[in-house]
């Protein structure tokens, strides 16, 4: 196809998209989208238990979703193939660069010409643009069902847009040079016991930064402990299995590490309010399981590692000198810096849920950051931006799930729900899933529970599966050829995971409610 072919078929493509979006205005939609769950009338069925006649009964009623869950699902798919969509960019770059030496051009000509189809394709491999791509297929979908109205009041009203914000600014925050050396600080304390050799940073870092995240929230914690184990660990070039068995454990880690608290974990963000579980109640029937597991995993998985770590320790040995020189001649940072940067952080974690608040101050920080840049490191926007644009593209997917996942979680006992909960964390953010537990009615104390152990389980075993993942993965891919395998990186999830899931279900559970609690002292009183 010429060049003027493709110029005209641009245009015609927008000019048709321009003429369905117009339409669409005229013709305005004025039904509640995506539909209330209350709107089916199917009470009923959810009474009986038959889950797959709720579904088709809601398929039936509004065809739109499952044309919006299937969308979903090829988004999913989608970044399963994102490593071999860049394998096949790679090599038509390399394609390209020996036709231009052949040409008689310059390296420099050769990298400031990449091919084009080169360039589109790397951007359909980047993991955190994909679920923003198929938004625009979304956008599509809604407006061939309902019209343009319709998708830009869903986006505009519907879609809570909080969450990625502030993962851009504590992920900002987090990778700052004064907070990291105050955590490099912290952590080498511990990994002061094992001579600061890989292993024992690698301890140190998945150990602690989990727990870090649920007082500082758990993508601040994945950011820390990420950049940490790139250059304390990672950059000794693992093998593929230990470097696969790493970020799975620290994905799982970090998942369950923010339980401590009702705060830093999405998913349990989005059930404190609705069911009154407050810092104690976390503390007390989820921190110290969680710890219990985190300590197990990193155990079992060193142990297995043993003689690797080892080798590892030998390899460092040589260049340790040298580094510890590079770090005595880094400038120190002021305290009173490092104590800005804190306050900042502060700032933002307490007000989460204010997006003017914690954007407004992140503003000031940048204002800060310019005048006190001799004790400054680059600040770079691009990976926590990537990442922002990663979760709001899955929320704005997952907004139009719960047609079926409210009914299916509904209809589970404790232990199946538990179990489907993990399962359908791995494919479906788990915030997404908690919030959605919050719609069912009836739900017992000890179901509340088991789906909310089931999510933060479930969050290390995909990119998707935890909004702080993409943080990691984006910090950790450089040390990944071709990027982070979704496969290799659920293999490397699964046992921490197992180890988690029977921490939360099999150690013996007295949970009280504290709404059923709250209650009986008012009528007490």
């Amino acid at each position: 196809m010429s060049q003027i072919q493709k110029h005209w078929l641009g245009i015609l493509i927008f000019g048709g998209l321009a003429t369905i979006v117009y339409a669409s205005e005229s013709l305005g939609g004025l039904a509640p989208f995506p539909t209330p769950l209350d709107a089916y009338g199917d009470a009923d069925l959810i009474k009986s238990g038959d889950v797959m006649t709720v579904l088709a009964n809601r398929i039936e009623h509004s065809p739109f979703n499952l044309w919006a869950s299937l969308t979903f699902l090829f988004a999913i798919l989608h970044t399963f193939f994102a490593v071999k969509i860049t394998g096949v960019a790679k090599k038509m770059e390399l394609a390209h660069a020996s036709k231009m030496k052949a040409g008689g051009k310059s390296e420099e000509e050769i990298e400031h010409n990449p091919p084009v189809g080169a360039e589109i394709l790397h951007f359909f491999g980047e993991v955190e643009a994909i679920f923003g791509i198929w938004v625009l297929v979304l956008a599509a979908v809604t407006i061939l069902f309902y019209d343009w109205t319709t998708f830009r009041n869903y986006i505009a009203h519907e879609v809570n847009y909080t969450e990625p914000m502030f993962v851009v600014v504590i992920m900002t925050l987090a990778s700052t040079r004064p907070v990291m050396m105050l955590a490099k600080q912290i952590l080498g304390i511990f990994a002061a016991i094992g001579r600061h050799s890989p292993g024992a940073w690698w301890l140190s870092i998945l150990t602690l930064a989990p727990v870090l995240g649920s007082f500082i929230t758990e993508p601040a914690a994945m950011t820390i402990g990420a950049l940490l184990l790139a250059e304390q660990f990672y950059h000794l070039k693992p093998s593929s299995k230990l470097a696969y068995a790493t970020i799975g454990l620290l994905f799982v880690n970090i998942s369950v590490g923010g339980t401590f608290t009702h705060f830093a974990a999405p998913p349990v963000l989005m059930v404190a309010s609705p069911w009154g579980w407050t810092f104690p109640f976390m503390a007390l029937n989820f921190g110290w399981k969680a710890f219990i597991g985190i300590i197990i995993s990193n155990i079992i998985y060193y142990m297995v590692f043993k003689s690797e770590f080892s080798l590892l320790s030998s390899i460092s040995g040589s260049d340790l000198a040298n580094r510890k020189a590079l770090e005595q001649q880094e400038d120190s940072v002021p305290a009173w810096i490092t104590v800005v940067h804190l306050l900042f952080m502060g700032w933002t974690v307490f007000n989460a849920h204010y997006p003017p608040l914690f954007v407004g101050g992140f503003l000031f920080f940048v204002g800060f950051a310019m005048a006190t840049k001799v004790h400054q490191s680059h600040v770079d926007l691009k990976p926590p931006m990537l990442v922002g644009f990663f979760l709001a593209g899955l929320v704005t997917h997952g907004g139009m799930q719960a047609w079926w996942i409210a009914p299916v979680l509904g209809s589970l006992g404790d232990l199946p729900l538990m179990l489907s909960a993990t399962i359908l964390t791995a494919f479906n953010d788990n915030a997404a899933i908690t919030y959605l537990s919050t719609l069912v009615p009836d739900f017992t104390i000890s179901a509340k529970y088991a789906v909310v152990a089931g999510a933060v389980t479930g969050g290390g075993l995909t990119v998707i599966a935890n909004a702080p993942n993409p943080a990691g993965q984006s910090i950790l891919s450089k040390f990944f050829p071709g990027g982070v395998n979704p496969a290799k990186l659920a293999l490397g999830a699964i046992i921490p995971t197992i180890i988690m899931g029977l921490a939360f279900m099999a150690i013996p559970q007295d949970v009280h409610d504290p709404q059923q609690d709250r209650q009986s002292t008012v009528e007490a009183s």
